[in-house]
């Protein structure tokens, strides 16, 4: 480990960790909201702050394993110090930036990762990363948007199934219903696996200083002040990718809407217990796709899709190298 930070240098490291969570909230409070509000069973201002308050509670749910994967499972917690915990952050919020701006659904949890991994190697080289947490992290790309399509798509046809002899009125208006409990677990997904990302950044960064003693934790105030800003970020969510989300990919009834939820929802569950910081982002497209296609392929805008995964493929070398380049950038600064 390194030289113990003056306060004030690790308060304001803190405190952009910190800022990264609010940006996460901003930036993903589309994937909480973004069916609700295009099947118009919640208007925008409404959705955000349901979406904000499920993702506040969510540590009253989950244990801290995604936090403990980021902590120590993607680069080795000995390299880690103030310089790589600043570049980390700088490459997560760069890419953050620019693909909000272009209303492009890009992985906010995979740029933070793809920044861990950049400012870590910049320091110590390619052993510095934890390939077994790393590994399974990149497999998560691939799955996670997977497992919400198929959930999703399976719970279409069930429901139609089940739906097949009730009027279309009475389907809308029950699902109209049954939407708020969905968008309500997605939101408990969403907060519960992207706030713990933070929280091991801050973590780690608290570990590496001796402030946890010898043995890895997350304090109870990491916890709520993640929490707290991710929700705020939330509150202040941008309208440009919810129509690409909600709008763009395919267009969706309430049934639609509460089947890609429930399905993104259970693959966030599941991550979450198990530890795997996967993309909120990527799973709820994931889902929506799903319910587009099981009305039928061309239902799917497959070229908006595909700009998407386009910017999926990108985000972690994107972010690794802005942080890589700010990390040799402090260090010629410093010297």
């Amino acid at each position: 480990m390194d030289a113990a930070l003056g306060v004030p240098v690790l308060v304001g490291l803190i405190a952009v960790a910190l800022l990264f969570d609010f940006l996460n909230g901003l930036h993903d409070a589309a994937n909480s909201i973004a069916t609700i509000v295009s099947t118009r069973v919640l208007r925008p201002q409404f959705a955000v702050f349901w979406a904000a308050f499920f993702n506040f509670v969510a540590f009253m749910v989950f244990g801290l394993h995604v936090a403990q994967t980021i902590g120590t499972g993607i680069i080795d917690p000995s390299i880690v110090d103030a310089q790589v915990i600043f570049a980390a952050l700088v490459g997560a919020i760069v890419w953050n930036l620019v693909t909000w701006a272009l209303g492009i659904p890009s992985s906010s949890s995979h740029a933070l990762i793809g920044g861990l991994v950049g400012g870590g190697m910049a320091k110590a080289g390619i052993s510095a990363a934890v390939w077994s947490g790393l590994s399974k992290t990149v497999l998560a790309i691939v799955l996670s948007p997977l497992v919400g399509f198929l959930l999703a798509m399976m719970l279409v046809a069930i429901v139609s199934w089940a739906s097949v002899r009730s009027t279309p009125f009475a389907v809308d208006r029950a699902f109209r219903i049954l939407q708020f409990a969905s968008a309500s677990l997605y939101s408990l997904g969403h907060g519960g696996n992207d706030a713990q990302k933070t929280m091991g950044i801050i973590a780690v960064l608290l570990y590496s200083q001796g402030h946890l003693g010898s043995e890895f934790s997350v304090p109870f105030w990491v916890v709520l002040s993640c929490q707290a800003a991710m929700a705020l970020g939330t509150l202040m969510g941008g309208w440009r990718i919810v129509r690409t989300m909600g709008l763009r990919i395919t267009k969706l009834t309430p049934m639609q809407g509460f089947c890609a939820e429930t399905g993104g929802a259970v693959t966030l569950f599941m991550a979450t217990f198990l530890g795997v910081p996967v993309s909120t982002t990527h799973t709820i497209t994931g889902a929506i796709v799903g319910v587009g296609a099981a009305r039928r392929v061309s239902a799917v805008r497959w070229n908006v899709a595909s700009s998407i995964v386009y910017a999926w493929v990108i985000t972690i070398p994107a972010s690794a190298i802005v942080a890589a380049l700010t990390w040799w950038a402090v260090r010629i600064f410093v010297r």
